[in-house]
C-alpha cells in the first residue's frame, strides 16, 4: 500500500475544508491597539506597599514560628496529676 502522492505544485488539487483558516494570515490587520496607560505614583506606592506587607507578614509568622518547629530537649521532670498523689 502506498502513500497518496502530491501533485507537483505541492497542494492537493481537492478544495481543503475550512480553507478560510488558512487564508486568514495574510489580512491581518494593521491596526495597532492603543499604548498602555502608565500607572500613577499612587498605584506604583501602592503596590510597592502592599508587595512589603506580603513580605513582612511572611517573614513574621516565619520568624513567630520558628520556635514550634523547633526540637528542644524533652523535659527533665515528667508531669504527673497532683490529683492522684493523695491515692
Amino acid at each position: 500500500m502506498s502513500l497518496p502522492q502530491l501533485p507537483p505544485g505541492g497542494a492537493p488539487s481537492a478544495p481543503v475544508p475550512f480553507a478560510f483558516t488558512a487564508e486568514a494570515d495574510p489580512f491581518r490587520s494593521n491596526v495597532a491597539p492603543p499604548p498602555r496607560e502608565r500607572p500613577s505614583a499612587g498605584q506604583v506606592a501602592g503596590r510597592a506597599l502592599f508587595g512589603l506587607t506580603l513580605i513582612a507578614g511572611l517573614a513574621g509568622s516565619l520568624i513567630l514560628g520558628m520556635p514550634a518547629l523547633s526540637q528542644d530537649a524533652p523535659p527533665a521532670q515528667t508531669q504527673h496529676s497532683v490529683a492522684s498523689d493523695g491515692r
